[in-house]
């Protein structure tokens, strides 16, 4: 049974999974009714992060436009422009040996597309969440349900894979951000 973990909560991956080698970072959402003329089109995208919390350059940046890393240690399976149907709507997956040393964390993100434009937010989302699934099992190691409600994000931080005593951890973030992928970019090292 997969572990449910709430916001702030961090979570020992590796160390209580030895033979953990490939991870599934799974995100889904549902959309609130909503009569605004327009389709909820979110992204999900990772960052691959050193020390100082920036990317080392901008292909760290794994996403519907740059599917794969350089290293190949993380690729994002595509980009679900609906939402539509349930389980995750997108996914990362990464190969945890092939990560650079170089790379202390992956920063796992949602965004909503043309969130200004559309006049949407993530208070109109609900039932989002990330999960982590070992990959050779296609066991659910762990859940996080997305509760809060943010009322004028249009990005999110949703969690993080990180490196600490040579073990790969996992920690439930779900920390908000006004001015969508242009904002998130800004804040991990990625000139725009």
């Amino acid at each position: 049974m997969a572990l449910s973990l709430e916001k702030g909560q961090k979570v020992d991956l590796t160390k209580h999974n030895p033979n953990l080698k490939k991870v599934v970072v799974g995100l889904g959402w549902d959309t609130k009714k909503y009569s605004g003329g327009y389709d909820f089109d979110l992204d999900a995208a990772a960052f691959m992060l050193s020390g100082n919390g920036k990317v080392t350059n901008d292909l760290d940046f794994i996403f519907y436009n740059n599917l794969r890393s350089q290293c190949g240690s993380v690729a994002h399976m595509g980009d679900n422009l609906t939402g539509e149907g349930d389980g995750d709507d997108e996914q990362v997956i990464i190969e945890l040996a092939k990560v650079p040393a170089q790379i202390e964390k992956i920063a796992f993100t949602v965004t909503i597309h043309e969130a200004d434009t559309r006049k949407q937010n993530f208070g109109m989302v609900s039932n989002a969440f990330v999960r982590i699934v070992d990959e050779t099992t296609n066991q659910e190691i762990l859940h996080y349900d997305l509760g809060e409600d943010f009322s004028i994000e249009t990005a999110l931080v949703v969690a993080e894979l990180y490196r600490h005593g040579g073990e790969w951890k996992f920690a439930a973030i779900g920390s908000g951000f006004k001015g969508g992928l242009r904002a998130l970019c800004q804040n991990f090292g990625i000139n725009v």
